[in-house]
């Protein structure tokens, strides 16, 4: 992950961004960011800089003040949660300039977007920011206005509104049941629980306008994800799914979680002939998670079990379809601009998966969006669907009624050693990023000599204002903050369990890796 490669200079350069030539001016915006805003940079001169870089905002164009817009955003979130920090405060002092900006900034330009994300952090201004966002002149849409309300709503402590902020409030649509499923969580936690994710909610919408608005101005727009008017409310029906002989034609490969025996798949029922352990087995879903939790961060125990129970809302499946996973390419992959679509990855599948004997595993399978495209390439009778999360696993049994799935962890496969033709891991890795070696390892374990490994997931960006966004986002998986991969790591991981490399790609800072396991 790239750091500033000098420390701070004395002098904030200002001259030179503002006279920078535009194939120099991403690089001089960095040099100009870097003597005011990161871990090197020391509270005062962010203070002193300030009036300077919103005096210039009054002598430049509009691209150099989305720039600015963008970096004063930044130094008032460096505070975050406080906010009245001395850095904070000094932002502040320039706010009719920014509403004067705004007024005149144009709907849909890359300056309003910077101007929304910097508005964000001024809570006390909350009423004159949400009028002058509400211009019909901007024509600000209702993902970017919800999210700049809820930047700038205070929490109440006797009816928080927690979990459901992200990618934008608009985005989701909750019926009764599910706001009271919502609530019976919310209201079991302490105060200091609440607050905590109250704030880590906050800076998550904030770190998503932020990205947005500084890949506005470099690139001149950013799209945001269409979602659907109302998506279902609840996870679709469940099919009944395959029975017991569904996952027999599999028990050469499954293995009891506990003692690693063989399963006897009997009378339809699904026992360890080592151990005599039961599993359950209903609605064309094994339970071989064997007490596991899954991985998540537990250094933080104000927000963990909040996000992981909030997760398990039943239609989360559903949501994640249809608004989270769209977002989420966004801010990891850094696909601002839909280079990498839904049909170049399903394009990609197709070409690499290349197994040989055995099933075929769909691994952290979700809601089986890229289990569809496994079941084209090898048919449901060679697939098996593994997942942790029962409510995703939910969406995928009515999408998919034939494939049989399994409730485990990736980070203790229940299959053989050497059992799998081939193995996929699609934008999943990451869930997991402590262990993703060990993930990576039980893959190399249980695939076959000569059957394929295909991965996509997501690297840090290369700017680092743009990292900078991206570990801002907290996530069920991630409550302390997202964490994503450096390529070499994930190169070693890979070699270290037997697998060789056939392909690497990916646009923005995703990830694509087609590998095979060696003999």
């Amino acid at each position: 992950m790239t750091t500033w490669s000098t420390a701070p200079a004395p002098a904030v350069p200002l001259d030179a961004f503002a006279q920078a030539p535009d194939d120099r001016l991403a690089a001089e915006f960095l040099r100009l960011a870097g003597s005011v805003w990161g871990q090197e940079a020391p509270e005062g001169a962010a203070v002193r800089a300030v009036p300077a870089l919103v005096a210039l905002m009054d002598s430049v164009d509009d691209r150099r003040r989305g720039y600015l817009a963008v970096l004063l955003g930044l130094l008032a979130e460096s505070e975050h949660p406080r906010a009245d920090g001395p850095v904070t405060a000094a932002v502040r002092r320039g706010v009719e300039r920014y509403l004067e900006l705004l007024g005149h900034s144009g709907a849909g330009t890359p300056l309003t977007t910077a101007l929304l994300y910097l508005l964000s952090h001024f809570p006390g201004e909350r009423d004159r920011v949400l009028a002058a966002a509400a211009s019909e002149d901007l024509a600000v849409g209702k993902e970017d206005l919800t999210r700049l309300e809820r930047a700038l709503r205070t929490l109440d402590p006797d009816d928080p509104d927690l979990g459901r902020c992200w990618p934008s409030p608009a985005a989701w649509y909750l019926n009764d049941d599910e706001r009271g499923f919502d609530k019976g969580q919310i209201q079991a936690l302490t105060h200091e629980q609440v607050t905590a994710n109250w704030n880590n909610d906050t800076r998550t919408v904030l770190a998503y306008s932020g990205m947005k608005a500084y890949w506005a101005v470099r690139h001149g727009s950013a799209l945001e994800t269409s979602y659907p008017a109302a998506p279902a409310g609840a996870a679709p029906g469940r099919a009944s799914g395959p029975g017991a002989g569904a996952f027999a034609r599999h028990a050469d490969a499954l293995r009891c979680p506990s003692c690693r025996g063989r399963l006897d798949f009997t009378g339809g029922k699904v026992s360890c002939g080592a151990c005599s352990t039961s599993f359950p087995l209903a609605q064309g879903m094994l339970d071989l998670s064997g007490g596991a939790t899954g991985s998540r961060a537990t250094d933080d125990d104000d927000t963990a079990d909040l996000l992981q129970k909030l997760a398990a809302m039943p239609s989360m499946g559903v949501y994640y379809e249809s608004v989270l996973r769209p977002a989420f390419l966004r801010i990891s992959g850094m696909n601002w601009n839909d280079d990498l679509t839904p049909a170049d990855e399903d394009a990609y599948l197709l070409s690499h998966t290349r197994p040989v004997d055995g099933p075929v595993l769909d691994l952290a399978a979700g809601a089986g969006r890229w289990t569809a495209v496994l079941e084209q390439a090898v048919g449901a009778d060679r697939l098996i669907a593994l997942d942790l999360g029962l409510p995703m696993l939910n969406t995928l049994r009515g999408r998919l009624p034939e494939v049989p799935a399994v409730i485990a962890s990736a980070l203790g496969l229940p299959f053989g050693d050497a059992s799998l033709g081939a193995v996929n891991c699609w934008n999943a890795l990451q869930a997991f990023p402590e262990q993703a070696d060990t993930a990576i390892a039980e893959v190399g374990r249980c695939l076959k000599p000569g059957g394929t490994f295909t991965l996509m997931t997501f690297r840090w960006a290369d700017d680092p204002v743009d990292r900078y966004f991206q570990r801002s986002h907290h996530f069920p998986s991630r409550p302390a903050g997202m964490l994503l991969f450096e390529p070499a790591d994930i190169r070693k991981w890979l070699a270290d369990a037997g697998l060789e490399i056939r392909d690497e790609s990916g646009v923005g800072s995703t990830v694509l890796i087609t590998a095979v396991r060696t003999a």
